[in-house]
């Protein structure tokens, strides 16, 4: 099984995108790569340790890909966080800040009952302002979060900071 060195080597660096002065990491080798992206998501599902989950939780949009995946190997269902507008039924919702304004993302009110194990899921940790409003939202269904999990952390901009949870983990920091 390739291991988190290989997909390190397969993240393919883009230079001012999408804007100038950002390096971008972009993960469709990961993803096109058939043995990397199962190990990417064997590795993910790792994280969860012993613990049984009841749903991995997903971010909009790449989280998706992640986290589905996660739940199938874990046996738990998926659940995703959108942003606003895009679930079709009764909604949480939570604004977070962006560099320029702010967004928010939704969660349908009956996705996650109280008590249950959840593993949130994105493909990468920044600044932390989606995760952490991913985190307010679970927390105000009575979700217990027994792991935050990334493909990718970009460490210098200080996301784990934010989250204010203890098990977070990271496959590949930058």
């Amino acid at each position: 099984m390739p291991t988190a060195a290989d997909l390190d080597a397969a993240i393919r660096d883009v230079p001012d995108f999408p804007k100038p002065g950002i390096l971008f990491k972009d993960i469709t080798p990961i993803l096109g790569d058939p043995e990397l992206f199962r190990a990417s998501l064997e590795l993910l599902a790792e994280t969860a340790g012993d613990t049984k989950i009841d749903k991995v939780v997903g971010i909009d949009a790449r989280g998706f890909i992640f986290a589905a995946g996660v739940a199938h190997i874990l046996g738990a269902g998926f659940v995703p966080v959108r942003k606003k507008g895009k679930l079709p039924w009764t909604t949480h919702q939570m604004a977070y800040s962006l560099e320029y304004g702010e967004d928010i993302v939704e969660i349908h009110t009956d996705a996650v009952k109280p008590g249950e194990k959840i593993l949130l899921i994105d493909d990468l940790l920044g600044t932390g302002g989606t995760a952490a409003a991913a985190i307010k939202l679970l927390k105000a269904l009575d979700a217990e979060i027994v792991g935050i999990s990334f493909l990718i952390e970009l460490a210098a901009l200080n996301g784990r900071d934010v989250l204010g949870h203890s098990d977070i983990q990271s496959l590949l920091r930058y």
